[in-house]
C-alpha cells in the first residue's frame, strides 16, 4: 500500500483530472459513452448544481507509482438522511484500474470521510444520488448504456465484494423493440381500464411547461415516497432538471394520467441521446452542439428511448394505469420512428411493475447493483 497515494481534489487542475480519468479506463471499450465535459463541469459545480444545497462532497484521486489510477467521491446527502431517518453516506463516480490495493485505498478514503461525518453505512455507487446515475453494471456489458444510465467494467463488482460490500439492491432495465407485438389481451384490458377508471392519458404540453412542471413536482414526491432509496427532489432541483431536459424532451413520449382533470400519474421517456454522445468523445464545442441538435431535432436519427420516470399516486395504484403509460409510450414511440426502448430502472422488489412489463413482452436487458458497507 505504500506506493499508493490518495489526493483530495482541491484545485481546478485536479478536478479536470478527475473528470477526464474515465477515458483511461474505457479507451478501448466501444460500448462506453463519454459524458460531455462541459456538462460534467456544470454538474460538479456547487454554484450550478442545486444538489449541493443539501449535501457535502469530497472527491479523491488515487496515484500508484506516480500514475493516476483511480477516483472516488464521498457524499453526505442530508436530505436522504432526514427523509429516511438513517445515517447512510454514499460513494460515487468510482473508476479504477483492476487492482485491489487501489480500490481498497479509494474505498477506505470515502469510508473514513463518511465515518467522520457520523455515517454508519456507505452505499453506492450513486453519482451523486439515487436521482442521478447509479449502480455498477451486472448484466448488459455487450451494449452501450441508454441516457442517464451507467456503464462499468465487470471487475468493479469483484473489487466491491472483495472489499466487503454486500448487495443492497438490484435495479432492472427491460428491453422492447418494434418486433415485439403487444398481446391482444393487453389491448382489450386497456379499453376496460380507461372506461372503468375514467382516466385520460395526455401528452406533455411544452407550451405550458411551467404549469406542467408543477404537476410533475406533485406527482413525483407523492408517487415515489415509499420506494426504497427514494430521495425527494427540492423544487429547485426539479426546476433545474426541467431546464436541463428541455433540449432532449420529446413531448410525444411524455404523458400525464388525469382523472377529472387532476394529475394522478406521470411517465417520462427520453430519446436516447447516447447514440449521438458516443460519437462526440465528450466534446460539445465547437461542432458537437450542432451535431446534437441536428440529429435530435431535425433529422431525428435517434432510434431508441429510455423510460426514466413512471409513477402513479398511491390512491390510484393497482388499477392498470402503469399499463396505459407503457402502451402509450410504445404506440407513440413507433409513430415517431423510435425502434427500441429501455424501460427502467425498476427496483427488483417492485413486483407489480416488473410483472406489468413482462406481460407486455419486455425482456430483462440490464441489471444495475447498489452495495452497502457497514462503517461501524
Amino acid at each position: 500500500m505504500s506506493d499508493i497515494w490518495i489526493k483530495k481534489v482541491k484545485i481546478p487542475k485536479d478536478l479536470k483530472k478527475f473528470l477526464k480519468f474515465p477515458w483511461k479506463i474505457y479507451k478501448d471499450n466501444p460500448n462506453w459513452v463519454p459524458h460531455l465535459l462541459f456538462e460534467r463541469k456544470q454538474f460538479f459545480n456547487p454554484r450550478k448544481n442545486p444538489f449541493f444545497e443539501h449535501a457535502e462532497v469530497e472527491h479523491y484521486l488515487s496515484y500508484k507509482e506516480g500514475d493516476l489510477v483511480g477516483r472516488i467521491s464521498a457524499i453526505v446527502n442530508h436530505r436522504h438522511n432526514e427523509f429516511h431517518q438513517d445515517k447512510v453516506g454514499f460513494f460515487g463516480f468510482f473508476e479504477a484500474v483492476d487492482d485491489l490495493s487501489v480500490s481498497k485505498a479509494l474505498f477506505d478514503s470515502a469510508a473514513d470521510y463518511l465515518r467522520a461525518k457520523g455515517m454508519d453505512t456507505m452505499r453506492g455507487p450513486c453519482n451523486f444520488s439515487t436521482n442521478d446515475e447509479i449502480g455498477f453494471l451486472v448484466k448488459g456489458h455487450d451494449s452501450p448504456p441508454t441516457i442517464m444510465n451507467t456503464y462499468t467494467p465487470k471487475y468493479y463488482l469483484g473489487l466491491a465484494e472483495r472489499y466487503g460490500m454486500k448487495k443492497a439492491m438490484d435495479l432492472y432495465g427491460y428491453y422492447m423493440d418494434e418486433t415485439m407485438k403487444v398481446p391482444e389481451r393487453i389491448l382489450r384490458i386497456r379499453d376496460r381500464i380507461i372506461k372503468r377508471e375514467k382516466v385520460v392519458i395526455r401528452k406533455m404540453n411544452m407550451k405550458n411547461l411551467r404549469n406542467e412542471v408543477e404537476k410533475v413536482k406533485y406527482i413525483y414526491n407523492k408517487a415515489w415516497e415509499k420506494n426504497w432509496g427514494f430521495i425527494p427532489l427540492t423544487d429547485t432541483e426539479i426546476d433545474h432538471m426541467a431546464e436541463d431536459l428541455k433540449l432532449t424532451v420529446d413531448p410525444n413520449i411524455a404523458f400525464f394520467a388525469e382523472v377529472d382533470g387532476n394529475p394522478v400519474g406521470f411517465s417520462l421517456s427520453l430519446p436516447n441521446i447516447n447514440e449521438i454522445l458516443i460519437k462526440l468523445n465528450g466534446r460539445l464545442f465547437p461542432f458537437g452542439i450542432f451535431r446534437l441538435i441536428y440529429n435530435l431535432k431535425i433529422r431525428r436519427t435517434i432510434k431508441g428511448v429510455r423510460t426514466i420516470i413512471m409513477g402513479v399516486v398511491p390512491e390510484y395504484r393497482k388499477r392498470g394505469i402503469d399499463n396505459l403509460f407503457y402502451l402509450a409510450t410504445i404506440e407513440e414511440g413507433l409513430k415517431r420512428g423510435y425502434k427500441y426502448s429501455e424501460m427502467g430502472w425498476i427496483l427488483e422488489t417492485n413486483f407489480q411493475m416488473n410483472s406489468a412489463i413482462a406481460n407486455l413482452g419486455g425482456k430483462l436487458w440490464k441489471i444495475y447493483r447498489l452495495y452497502d458497507y457497514p462503517l461501524n
